[in-house]
């Protein structure tokens, strides 16, 4: 049996096919990852970096009202959530009057993100719910307004089974 001799052609273009298969492995891998975590926090850490004294001040100014917000979240056997709000002032007086607005944040994904939109149940009580809640880690990121301007703010990390 002859076998044919290994050329300078032949190396070259195993040496192409090789890297050739290597970088489009990676481009693919490169795109997938960018493309299921994008690694940031926030859209624009510029902009984010502006309202930090904003957050600051408003965070003092939840902290001088004293309220007394409480909120109990429930996963129901049909896969959705129910979240209950109760706020009361600093005397203990149930708040009533405010709206109120959740959202369940995944931790590793934005994509998973679900808004829970909250009435007002009673003096002071606002329940909202959401379907389709899968089990794991959240972050319960609940938000008060007043008038239009948001006068509270509360982010829990709260586990879901």
């Amino acid at each position: 049996m002859a076998s044919k001799p290994l050329t300078g052609t032949k190396v070259f273009l195993m040496l192409v096919a090789f890297f050739g298969v290597v970088i489009g492995v990676n481009m693919t891998m490169m795109k997938l990852a960018i493309a299921t975590l994008p690694g940031t926090d926030v859209d624009s850490p510029y902009a984010a970096g502006l309202t930090y004294d904003r957050e600051i001040s408003a965070a003092q100014d939840q902290a001088a009202r004293k309220w007394k917000v409480n909120a109990h979240i429930e996963r129901s056997t049909d896969g959705g959530a129910v979240l209950q709000v109760e706020a009361r002032d600093a005397s203990g007086q149930p708040m009533s009057g405010l709206k109120f607005g959740g959202r369940l944040e995944r931790p590793t994904d934005k994509r998973a993100d679900l808004a829970v939109e909250l009435s007002e149940a009673g003096i002071g009580i606002y329940r909202g719910s959401a379907a389709a809640v899968a089990p794991g880690q959240w972050d319960l990121v609940i938000e008060g307004e007043a008038r239009g301007t948001r006068v509270f703010l509360s982010r829990n990390r709260v586990i879901l089974n």
